[in-house]
């Protein structure tokens, strides 16, 4: 179990430095939305801070995911990504849905694994 963890905690990890340093660079193709409200509002992200924001965040949960600090953290800190990416998606830009979905299921499996730590909050 500890070897598949390692496993999701890596997959993890480069997904967000993928897509996280991606906000900065830009090495990626942009996404053609399906839907033009998408688009409006990504748009609206990328002329302000939240997507520095969110790749900031994103490239920090990486580091401490692929470097075994603080994980439990690092997993507090991806939530409201994770949850947000799967909204975007599932409301305005089903067919890109793809990654976020793993990222989310990644996430959530790994929150489960490490719930210990999380029962002080609830």
């Amino acid at each position: 179990m500890n070897k598949l963890i390692l496993a999701l905690r890596i997959l993890l990890g480069v997904l967000l430095v993928v897509f996280g340093s991606n906000k900065f660079i830009g090495y990626l193709p942009d996404f053609e939305f399906e839907n033009p409200d998408a688009g409006v509002l990504f748009g609206a992200f990328a002329g302000s801070y939240i997507l520095k924001t969110v790749g900031i965040i994103e490239v920090l949960v990486e580091f401490l995911l692929l470097t075994n600090k603080a994980i439990p953290f690092a997993l507090v800190l991806l939530a409201p990504i994770s949850v947000n990416i799967i909204l975007f998606h599932a409301t305005l830009d089903s067919a890109n849905i793809g990654p976020g979905v793993l990222v989310f299921l990644i996430h959530s499996f790994l929150i489960f694994k490490f719930w210990d730590n999380y029962k002080i909050l609830f």
